[in-house]
């Protein structure tokens, strides 16, 4: 009897760390698709079952429509915005990415970024004020960094477009 109880003891345990390697592994994967390192925010979203392909593709729509707020992605912009979704670690087999070079193309549809907001306004009402701004710098700085590929001349002046300060505008609004 003694062993019997040990042995659910045990075999609790063991469960208990697997669930734990699972949580972290599933952790280190949306911190590697969004850039996002904050624990406590990567514990929600793991909590809320999102996946690292699934917040990568939508921690990527702000820079598409960043690039695309001029009414054109020069290729430094596309550039730019391809190194991000690398360092996420998508791959051009992925479905994710070849979504990503169809936005680059051509103009991603008008609706993208109403979803995006929806999605990322019901997403922030899960979290408490610490996770929501601790997400919407992580995913607005790298916004900021595609509007500052381009822009300014031979170096001077304002190297983010009157256009884009105004879509970056937009974006931060969604996280109210």
């Amino acid at each position: 009897m003694e062993e019997s109880f040990f042995a659910k003891q045990n075999e609790a345990l063991r469960q208990r760390l697997r669930e734990s390697a699972e949580t972290q592994t599933k952790k280190q994967a949306l911190s590697a698709a969004s850039g996002i390192t904050d624990d406590a925010l990567l514990d929600k979203l793991v909590a809320l079952n999102l996946q690292g392909e699934t917040l990568a593709a939508l921690s990527l729509v702000p820079l598409v429509v960043v690039a695309w707020a001029d009414g054109h992605i020069d290729s430094r912009e596309r550039a730019a915005v391809l190194s991000a979704a690398n360092s996420e670690g998508l791959h051009k087999e992925e479905t994710s990415y070849q979504l990503l070079e169809q936005w680059l193309a051509n103009p991603p549809p008008p609706d993208m970024l109403v979803k995006w907001k929806a999605y990322i306004q019901a997403l922030s009402a899960t979290l408490d004020n610490e996770a929501r701004q601790t997400l919407k710098s992580a995913i607005l700085d790298r916004a900021r960094e595609i509007a500052n590929v381009a822009g300014g001349f031979l170096g001077i002046g304002s190297r983010v477009a009157k256009a884009e300060k105004v879509v970056l505008e937009d974006l931060a609004r969604s996280f109210l």
